[in-house]
């Protein structure tokens, strides 16, 4: 399930209909998983407004507000931007079956209503184009106050009104979404990075009728585009079967990485996890390891050559280290027996030493942008989407490129565009646990792509799930709350609930 463009999802309605479906019928559908996807996302029921154009976007959110209403217990109240019998005759016929009096005519007395506050964007859909005008305009710039100023969080149906859906390009006044709800595919200019900020997180809502079996250019990290992760352990399963993953990391300033990555891999559900860390701090280390972890003291990196690992994970917090010990560490980097997670300063010692050349299709690179600008500064006036394809081009890695739209690929793939994760996620740690977690998959036999893809997707929706709890904040969030949530994240994943 691909993401595609404008011409291909009107070419899937077409078809659609072709096969007996009505307008109706696709609406219905698409509204009422609208519905089920929000509440599942924003779990906790209070007031939701739509913002109404006249279009079937509206329509679509119209059936979304009955089922938060009728299912889930949301306040529901609208705004429209037209006169109601204005409305195309089916959006009619949904704001007649809602039963709503009348919209609301002045923007929300937001101080009075049951909190928290969700308000829907409906106002332009797909077949808009050219960014908003009268009489949208005055309700686009309404949201955007009472997120800026009310706390308010802002759903977008399909794509948030105004953003160009194949370029993802944003307009003056385009809406900006906190989460976005793709209907029936992804929209290709969505997945783009330059677009994250108008259209926040984003979810796939499948509707059965108007999905594209296809591959482009960019897909979707999604639970509903993918099979890796989603079977059970059958029951005689054991931890050697679960494989174990050997994390070489830390340093005396950096303790809290080492500790990280391999709680991500004890957490990703790894066997055993060996911590392998400079023999000076292993005492220090081993009385903050949760005790599950096994932490052992290394004076030269390929010791661990002689032990048994199925995945190694290099670079957490390891700071600046001699000539010695780093060219010990790329020997071992080279010789490992099971592909290597390359994080941190080992991308910085590949990128000093200028060692590109020695990555191999068992490794995979996980730089956040200053690292990746340290390994390829050539690339740095690229779009980031472009950059990642040149890069694995020329090196037969895979490559997770971080960013706010995770970028992951390897020669011959798409690029895989992460759907899940907060701004919260803006601080120290996010990348130690993500490497450890990449490790954990890799141990159990996901290739590099799907470990990579998997680990991104479970990080970013654990970091969501932690929001939903009263006590944690966007400011507040750190990777040791998300670790809390990795159990939670991995149930929505095989659930497709998410």
């Amino acid at each position: 399930m691909g993401a595609v463009t404008l011409s291909e999802m009107r070419a899937a309605e077409v078809a659609a209909k072709a096969n007996g479906w009505s307008e109706e019928q696709l609406l219905n559908a698409a509204g009422e998983q609208l519905g089920i996807a929000i509440a599942r996302f924003f779990p906790h029921s209070g007031t939701v407004i739509a913002y109404l154009g006249k279009g079937h976007n509206a329509g679509d959110a119209l059936v979304a507000l009955r089922i938060l209403r009728d299912q889930f217990g949301w306040k529901i109240a609208a705004r429209s931007a037209f006169p109601i019998a204005r409305f195309a005759p089916l959006t009619l016929k949904k704001w007649d079956e809602l039963g709503l009096r009348l919209p609301l005519d002045r923007k929300p007395a937001w101080r009075d209503l049951k909190g928290p506050l969700l308000l829907l964007d409906g106002l332009l859909g797909s077949g808009g184009s050219g960014g908003l005008r009268e009489p949208l305009l005055p309700l686009s710039q309404e949201m955007e106050w009472l997120r800026q100023h009310a706390g308010a969080r802002v759903a977008a149906v399909d794509l948030p009104s105004g953003i160009d859906p194949d370029t993802g390009e944003i307009p003056p006044y385009t809406v900006t979404a906190d989460v976005t709800f793709m209907i029936g595919n992804a929209k290709i200019g969505l997945l783009r990075g330059h677009a994250a900020n108008a259209t926040g997180a984003l979810v796939l809502i499948p509707v059965e009728a108007l999905t594209v079996a296809c591959r482009s250019e960019l897909e979707p990290i999604t639970p509903q585009t993918s099979e890796v992760g989603k079977k059970p352990r059958p029951f005689d399963f054991h931890k050697g079967m679960a494989g174990r993953v050997a994390v070489l990391a830390g340093s005396e300033k950096y303790t809290g990485a080492a500790i990280l990555a391999a709680s991500g891999a004890l957490r990703g559900g790894a066997g055993l996890v060996t911590l392998h860390v400079p023999e000076q701090i292993a005492a220090n280390i081993a009385a903050k390891c949760p005790p599950e972890i096994i932490v052992r003291g290394f004076s030269d990196p390929r010791e661990l050559l002689a032990l048994p690992f199925d995945a190694l994970v290099t670079g957490c917090g390891l700071g600046d280290i001699n000539d010695e010990t780093a060219d010990r560490l790329l020997e071992l980097i080279l010789k490992s027996p099971a592909p290597v997670v390359i994080d941190a300063d080992a991308i910085n010692l590949i990128a000093k030493r200028n060692q590109c050349h020695l990555l191999s299709d068992e490794h995979i690179l996980t730089p956040h942008p200053g690292e990746f600008k340290r390994l390829a500064p050539e690339l740095a006036e690229n779009s980031r989407e472009k950059a990642a394809r040149i890069f694995t081009d020329r090196f037969p890695v895979t490559l997770l490129l971080k960013g706010c739209r995770t970028l992951v690929t390897r020669q011959g793939q798409p690029l895989w565009c992460n759907t899940t994760g907060t701004p919260g996620m803006a601080s120290g740690g996010h990348g130690d646990l993500l490497a450890g977690l990449i490790g954990a998959r890799l141990a159990v036999g996901d290739s590099p792509v799907d470990a990579a893809c998997l680990s991104a997707w479970l990080c970013g929706r654990a970091a969501e799930l932690s929001l939903n709890e009263p006590r944690i904040s966007e400011e507040s969030l750190i990777a040791s709350d998300v670790l809390d949530y990795l159990g939670a994240a991995y149930q929505d994943w095989r659930a497709s609930a998410r």
